[in-house]
Order: structure tokens, then sequence, then C-alpha cells
């Protein structure tokens, strides 16, 4: 099997590539409800992230989670309609095909959860002490 060579390196081919990933992105907030729901969590994360002041390491580290967690989500909405567009019908194998990259994001999605309380909880905290100590 031969490569097809891409060819030169085109600014207007780059473009229109992140052009396609940005309509993904779009289309992923606009049609999918988790991705809604994805969308408000991060919301209040950054938000709570302002509120809170967190260090650049804390803010990496919550960048890192959300970025897994949109990712993930991405990547189980394109394998959902790949797997309906190749199978309509009920399919087992593609049951579990979904059932795993559902799985995916509920591991990423628990690993934000778990980044986040390792994050916030420590600077609610310390939050709470100074108001108790201003009482």
């Amino acid at each position: 099997m031969t490569m097809k060579r891409s060819g030169k390196f085109a600014t207007r081919n780059r473009i229109r590539s992140f052009s396609y990933a940005l309509n993904g992105i779009i289309s992923l907030i606009k049609y999918e409800h988790n991705a809604r729901i994805h969308l408000a969590a991060i919301l209040c994360v950054v938000i709570s992230g302002i509120l809170l002041d967190i260090g650049p390491a804390d803010w990496m580290f919550v960048v890192v989670a959300i970025g897994l967690v949109v990712s993930a989500e991405l990547l189980n909405t394109a394998i959902e309609r790949l797997a309906d567009a190749v199978s309509p019908e009920r399919s087992e194998k593609i049951r579990i095909v979904k059932d795993y990259a559902a799985g995916a994001v509920l591991i990423a999605a628990i690993t934000a959860v778990v980044i986040g309380g390792l994050v916030f909880i420590p600077e609610i905290i310390d939050l709470i002490r100074k108001i108790l100590s201003a009482i």
C-alpha cells in the first residue's frame, strides 16, 4: 500500500483544516446535550478559579482536565455517529463499541473531578478559614 503525498505546505489548507475542527467543536456544543453540560461545568470551574485566584500550576491542571474531557466527548460523539452510519440497525458489537467510547468520557470526567477536588478543596478551606478568622 502506498501513501499519498500530501503535497507542499499550504497556509490556506491549514486554515481550512482548523475551520473543520472548529466546526466540529461548534457542532458538538450545538447538538450534544452532554457537551452543553460539560460546557456549563467548564464555565463554573473557570469562574471559580478566577474568584479563588488559583495559581498557574493549578490552572495548568484545570486546563488539562478540561481538554481531556472535551477531547473524550468529541471522540465519543465521532465514534457514535460513525457507528450509526455504518450500522443503523441494532448491533451488539456496535453497542459494545459505543459503551467503550462512553466509558472513556466517564473516566475523563472522573479524572477531571478528582483534579478539581485537589485544586479547589484546599482553596475553599483556606477561604473558609479566612472568613472565620475575620469574624
